[in-house]
């Protein structure tokens, strides 16, 4: 894939931010929310029993164990914070509609800085995915299997604040981010907060690697990268799932984006080097590599040379794990380990939706109900494989990285477990090949309103001794948070319009950079 030079219109320096309706607003209510959600983090966020520090503190100790007033300010303060995110994400689009021409970068920069920054310093939130890292850091460092062994093997793991749910388990990273794993508890001593920093810093180095190709995909295909960038990088959901949650999918997705460009550009075997790294951390980005040993072949490529080149692309990037496997001892253990979260099941998953309707019918028959369920969420597998290898097989040159988008979607979309971290994985391969300005983009709005009302209200750390219960926090939160979406959908006369309006034309920048 070569790259497209886009249309260009001239515009006078600073003609475009001049015309743009004061985006600094949008950017200063967005700090805002994620001061917010800072605040709210310590009263709220997971934190270790092994923090004597942060437990002593007192400030944490008002918000968090003395009386229940501290906990429900700290909901109060997450929850309208995470939404007034959403909102200045969804304003500073429009005060800068028409409006992403080369001038429009360092905005959109200065909102990515200044949203995150606060979080960069939050108890983790959304997830206690972080404390798992350190615990199966801790594996690695006493020598065990961690493909075999899960982090219960280790002396008082539930001090550490990982999730008992999964203590028994093997993990399911790859090669790349257990010896990051080890690494980091190597550092620190397995100790939390010390941790939790060095972990966040990995996952703003994938965040800088979104920042940087992003743009670079967009403009491959001749998309406004600004407004890419927008869709993507400053995305509350994308901030609030790779910094405040502190996921490793920040490095598995930004080194995925870097080999894509790279292969893209000419450049097949270094792509596949970053691609493979990524699966290293986490084995879902395998689904990359048909598509690069495509544009590894090239365009008008004959069918005997596309399947010479997956050959060759599936085994230089095998060749590599197993490398990898060799070194590490674990060979290929993670591919075992991989079914370790398929057996779970999420309402809002249509496949997963689809599944609960038919256990319970079934149960009410007299039916296995159950078993039925597994049928339908082996049929969702089986069509999400159909639809990777229509992508595959079928369609344009100049389209296969959104062949690709189309595939992951299929992944993600036909699973029986989504969570929102899966729907930021696709978020930037659509918003790099382009996403119209008509039901595409109230689609994505629908969705990171959705996922963030989800994520505000689903895991908080509430002292059990509190009156105050999880369930009432969790439904206080779920409360705010879908009263703000139903305003920012329904009520808000700035916003309400994104919900609403159909365009008869793209949106300026859209289609090609202004």
């Amino acid at each position: 894939m070569t790259a497209q030079v886009p249309a260009t219109e001239p515009s006078s320096p600073g003609t475009e931010i001049a015309k743009a309706d004061r985006p600094n607003i949008a950017i200063l209510q967005g700090f805002i929310g994620s001061l917010l959600i800072l605040f709210g983090s310590f009263g709220v966020g997971w934190l270790s029993l092994d923090s004597a520090d942060l437990r002593s503190n007192p400030l944490i100790i008002w918000m968090r164990f003395d009386q229940p007033i501290g906990a429900v300010a700290a909901v109060l303060m997450l929850a309208t914070g995470g939404m007034l995110l959403v909102r200045s994400w969804l304003r500073l689009g429009q005060r800068m509609k028409g409006c992403w021409g080369p001038e429009s970068r360092p905005v959109v920069l200065r909102a990515v800085i200044a949203w995150s920054a606060p979080m960069c310093f939050a108890l983790p939130l959304f997830s206690r995915d972080v404390f798992a890292y350190i615990a199966q850091g801790l594996v690695m460092v006493s020598g065990l299997n961690p493909y075999k062994d899960g982090y219960s093997q280790i002396s008082n793991y539930l001090q550490l604040g990982a999730d008992d749910l999964w203590a028994q388990s093997p993990t399911p990273y790859g090669p790349v981010f257990l010896w990051i794993e080890e690494l980091v508890v190597r550092i620190t001593g397995g100790q939390p907060e010390f941790s939790i920093l060095l972990f966040r810093l990995i996952a703003l180095i994938g965040v800088a690697l979104c920042v940087y190709y992003v743009p670079k995909l967009a403009e491959l295909h001749g998309i406004n990268p600004n407004r890419a960038l927008w869709l993507t990088a400053a995305n509350p959901l994308f901030l609030v799932n790779f910094i405040a949650a502190v996921h490793n999918d920040a490095l598995m997705i930004g080194l995925a984006l870097a080999g894509l460009y790279l292969a893209a550009t000419n450049r097949a075997l270094a792509g596949i080097l970053l691609v493979t790294l990524s699966i290293g951390i986490k084995p879902i980005t395998v689904i990359f590599l048909p598509f690069i040993g495509l544009l590894w072949a090239g365009k008008n490529a004959s069918w005997r040379r596309k399947f010479g080149y997956w050959f060759m692309t599936a085994g230089i990037s095998l060749g590599l794990l197993w490398i990898m496997g060799l070194i590490n001892g674990f060979g290929f253990g993670w591919v075992g380990a991989l079914s370790t979260p398929g057996s779970v099941w999420i309402w809002y998953a249509p496949v997963g939706f689809a599944g609960m309707l038919v256990a319970t019918l079934g149960n009410a028959l007299g039916l296995p109900g159950w078993t039925l369920a597994d049928i339908v969420h082996t049929i969702g597998r089986v069509a999400s494989v159909a639809i990777v290898l229509w992508q595959m097989f079928v369609g344009q040159y100049s389209r296969m990285i959104r062949r690709l988008a189309l595939a992951f979607a299929a992944i993600v979309m036909l699973a029986p477990m989504i969570q929102s971290w899966y729907v930021v994985w696709l978020i930037p391969l659509f918003a790099v090949t382009g996403l119209r300005d008509d039901w595409q983009a109230k689609t994505l709005y629908l969705f990171v309103s959705f996922f963030m009302v989800y994520a505000i209200s689903d895991q908080l750390d509430i002292w059990p001794y509190f009156e105050l219960s999880l369930s009432a926090a969790r439904q206080i939160a779920a409360v705010i948070a879908l009263a703000f979406a139903l305003y920012l959908i329904f009520l808000d006369p700035k916003t309400k319009v994104l919900f609403r309006k159909k365009l008869t034309e793209p949106a300026p920048g859209e289609l090609r950079m202004r």
